[in-house]
């Protein structure tokens, strides 16, 4: 009898795939729905935006690994924040402590921004932030710091992250209920559609929900059900999908199955193509699924981390293969703190030995036509949208996300995978099988304590050098402005020109929304 093999979503893997067993392709790259990528010509003319995710300590110290990678190749920025930024507190608040700096950058105002980006022109980099509940207060920090440097806003181009559902579903950092967290987000897309037409406005991610335990099919639903919540939330709030839609952007997992995460991102092209069409869309630039994508951080081993370089190459291969749009490698010693600066640079060598050397950019969509992927490529979108159908019964993913269907989903998943991985049905090289006695002598980057205590004397400084009169006044007004419904961005921007903290503009909304429970 033939064994049964199965992915981890569950798809029945053939033996073999033979003409007949999916359709011939009736579509070009850069046509409608965009399956075989979004340009008809992809990387022949322009690689993908080699992104590397930095931030840790201090701005200043940032800084200095910014200044490397740029010294190293990449063509983009991308901006870790720490734990107490992310949750919208200063560092000097007494839930900071032990966490000021440690898994990202400490960013509580103006100043720390200008540390940030000292010497770095914003005009000349792309620049994605990856921040959700605070997501406005950082853009609005990044805005000043642009105009301090004379820039053209209309010029400025980037993204900040700004995906609070995945927050709740997969992740934690949020501060707001979903109904206020949903505003701010379409209060974002208004303001920026004015004034920084070329910023990304969301980057709906479905990262995170891999990284929590979900299988590629549960990212790929989950992820698109939420874009479809923020496109809702937009229409209602009368702006223009056509507008709006071509400054959304998605950020997805690149992990071990390359013939399953490529059939993924093939899948979501074509999938989110269909639901912005439905949604009223008729400009082929706002149907387009744009990606960054970011390989596996839960992959990684801290046993034998060197293997961690050929896992990595797999996946950001996969992300490559499946037409992103721009790409995170991570470091090869992440499992066991923040990389350095030697696997930062291996991992962007990584992505350029893929670039200049392996042939893969040198035709679109190079495993287009395989029957294998055509027919996985079809599973994975038959699978995803029956995930999506059963949400849309819930009533969209802020209704399956608060009546926890979507948190389920992944708890159940992630224990399923344990138990493989347990039991030795998955194999995990040097985890549960080819495992080493030999010491592992790979250097750990840590982060001291000491970085609460200089970003604590930064805040002192800043309080006594502002006017707290103007920063009382505007605060008072943001928070009026909260409850009666008006665009918050072109105040929260003027509160950090005024030297307003994060966490105080954050404290001022949660007097008005309140804290999300959870």
């Amino acid at each position: 009898m033939e064994k049964k093999i199965y992915n981890d979503s569950g798809i029945e893997i053939e033996q073999l795939y033979q003409q007949g067993d999916t359709d011939p392709l009736r579509e070009n790259p850069g046509e409608f729905p965009f399956t075989r990528g979004i340009r008809p010509d992809m990387y022949r003319s322009k690689l993908w935006t080699m992104r590397q995710y930095a931030g840790f300590s201090t701005a200043a110290e940032s800084n200095k690994r910014y200044q490397y990678l740029l010294g190293q190749g990449v063509s983009g920025l991308s901006v870790a924040f720490d734990l107490p930024t992310q949750i919208g507190y200063d560092s000097d608040h007494d839930l900071a402590e032990g966490e000021v700096g440690k898994v990202g950058v400490a960013i509580d105002s103006i100043r720390d921004m200008e540390e940030l980006f000292a010497g770095i022109s914003l005009e000349k980099i792309t620049t994605s932030m990856t921040i959700n509940a605070t997501g406005f207060i950082l853009l609005a920090f990044y805005v000043a710091l642009a105009k301090q440097q004379g820039a053209d806003l209309k010029k400025i181009s980037g993204t900040v992250q700004n995906d609070i559902l995945k927050e709740y579903a997969a992740r934690g950092t949020y501060i707001y209920p979903p109904k206020p967290s949903m505003r701010i987000i379409t209060d974002i897309f208004e303001w920026c559609g004015k004034e920084m037409p070329k910023w990304n406005t969301i980057s709906i991610s479905g990262y995170h929900i891999r990284e929590a335990g979900s299988t590629a099919v549960q990212e790929l639903a989950f992820t698109l059900a939420n874009g479809k919540a923020y496109v809702k939330s937009a229409i209602d709030k009368g702006l223009d999908i056509n507008k709006f839609g071509k400054r959304l952007s998605f950020f997805f997992n690149a992990h071990n199955d390359l013939f399953e995460e490529v059939a993924k991102f093939r899948a979501a092209r074509r999938m989110w193509a269909h639901i912005m069409k439905e949604l009223g869309a008729d400009d082929p630039q706002a149907m387009m699924l744009r990606f960054h994508a970011q390989t596996g951080g839960s992959t990684l081993t801290a046993q034998q981390p060197v293997n961690n370089i050929a896992r990595v190459t797999i996946q950001a291969l996969s992300a490559v293969l499946g037409g992103t749009q721009s790409l995170h490698t991570n470091g090869y010693d992440e499992a066991l703190g923040l990389p350095t600066e030697e696997a930062a640079a291996i991992a962007l060598r990584t992505q350029q030995i893929i670039g200049f050397e392996s042939g893969v950019t040198q035709t679109v969509d190079p495993l287009g036509g395989s029957y294998f992927i055509e027919s996985l490529t079809n599973s994975v979108e038959a699978s995803a949208w029956e995930l999506i159908r059963r949400i849309d019964e819930m009533g969209g993913s802020v209704d399956a996300i608060e009546q926890g269907f979507i948190q389920n989903e992944i708890a159940k998943s992630a224990y399923d995978h344990q138990r493989k991985v347990e039991t030795g049905e998955k194999i995990i090289v040097s985890v549960n099988a080819f495992e080493s006695d030999e010491k592992d002598y790979t250097k750990i980057f840590r982060i001291d304590d000491s970085i609460r205590k200089i970003q604590t004397d930064k805040l002192s400084a800043l309080r006594r050098e502002r006017d707290p009169a103007r920063c009382d006044h505007i605060l008072q007004l943001l928070n009026d402005q909260a409850a009666s419904g008006e665009n918050l961005m072109p105040t929260v921007i003027e509160a950090v020109e005024a030297k307003c903290t994060l966490g105080e503009i954050a404290d001022t909304l949660r007097e008005v929304f309140g804290e999300y429970k959870g």
